[in-house]
């Protein structure tokens, strides 16, 4: 039950914290332990594969509430939202629902009169990898969360424009992803990749054909280099795509698989000549503004999300034959990679920060009986 002394939200949309999955459940962390800090009281939905009851535990003065749902496939994450709209639905709580994957269900909340702010992601429908009635399905639920929810949240400006097809523009509030700064790391942990500080480059990301893997291999691998590139990612070599990827790949590059340690990842960041960025369907990515925080070089695809987020003093690429030029020269130059990283800083420092994005989420779920 609500503390009446306290404001309360409901977090849905994720799968829960502690954040183990993606960029959303890392935001649920941090969010809830900002507004438990302001003095606010959180629930944040859960699924958990071995509890056979809905309950509650609390986690760092986050209430965590558990919903039995076994199982990762889509069905069980469908069953799972509902479970959580349905039991959040309850309760005369704010909500705050991070996704439209599932928006249909957020009617209920609607039709009881609970105030449902809705973080509607990326394009999600667009992206190559959904079957026909996979995209169909989450057309349908872009539109229920554009109609169902009493706010909107749009990571990127683009977002907005796109959402405001199915709702008036002051009805959406862009609020881009925050990521820590960092000004230091272990370097004992790039031992196991055979790496040093400086020597490297690094990209992130999931092996799908819009994320352009295909085209960074390539170009990097097209010549000697003189530095590694540093892939994190699983790639399985028994799927055609992740296996093209690995084919075309020199000596010069490092499959360090899927790494979930945080202090890892940021170590790699951190030390990292630059990072290269091949997502060209979404709005903010948060693996990319993570190398902002890292003061990183950038060299991305060349498209309005990433030249928002990374800013004019970055490079862009379009294709192989571009992308192998941007390498030759900035591998080249060290003055033109310290510009850049320089233009990385005051990217992150201008429109990324912890507190900033906090404080604007803060300002959003604040209003909520005004929507």
């Amino acid at each position: 039950m609500a503390d009446k002394g306290k404001q309360t939200i409901r977090i849905l949309g994720t799968r829960g914290i502690p954040a183990q999955h993606g960029g959303f459940e890392t935001f649920t962390e941090d969010f809830a332990l900002y507004l438990v800090n302001k003095g606010w009281q959180v629930h944040v939905y859960c699924q958990s594969s071995d509890a056979k009851t809905t309950h509650t535990t609390q986690w760092k003065g986050v209430n965590l509430v558990h919903i039995p749902q076994k199982g990762d496939r889509a069905i069980s994450t469908i069953l799972f939202d509902l479970k959580a709209t349905l039991h959040a639905a309850k309760h005369k709580d704010t909500i705050l629902t991070l996704g439209y994957n599932t928006a249909m269900f957020n009617l209920w909340p609607r039709i009881k009169g609970i105030k449902n702010i809705i973080n509607m992601d990326g394009i999600e429908w667009q992206r190559k990898k959904w079957r026909w009635y996979e995209r169909a399905f989450l057309w349908v639920n872009e539109w229920c969360g554009c109609k169902f929810g009493h706010h909107l949240v749009a990571d990127h400006p683009q977002i907005k424009q796109h959402l405001t097809k199915r709702a008036k523009a002051d009805k959406i509030t862009v609020i881009p992803y925050s990521a820590d700064k960092l000004v230091d790391a272990d370097k004992a942990l790039l031992k196991p990749y055979n790496i040093e500080p400086n020597k490297y480059l690094t990209v992130i990301a999931r092996t799908e054909p819009e994320n352009n893997l295909l085209t960074i291999i390539r170009s990097f691998s097209a010549k000697k280099r003189g530095v590694k590139l540093v892939v994190l990612g699983n790639y399985n070599p028994d799927k055609p795509y992740d296996k093209s990827v690995m084919d075309s790949a020199s000596d010069e590059v490092i499959f360090a698989g899927a790494i979930y340690n945080k202090a890892v990842v940021q170590a790699l960041r951190y030390y990292s000549l630059a990072y290269v960025h091949g997502h060209s369907v979404g709005g903010t990515n948060p693996s990319l503004v993570e190398a902002l925080g890292a003061g990183n070089a950038v060299i991305a695809h060349d498209n309005k999300f990433n030249k928002w987020v990374a800013g004019q003093g970055n490079k862009y690429f379009t294709d192989d034959a571009e992308l192998e030029q941007i390498f030759d020269k900035t591998l080249a130059d060290n003055t033109t990679l310290q510009d850049m990283q320089k233009c990385s800083v005051k990217q992150f420092e201008q429109n990324f920060t912890y507190d900033k994005i906090m404080a604007d989420y803060l300002a959003v779920i604040s209003k909520a009986d005004s929507y």
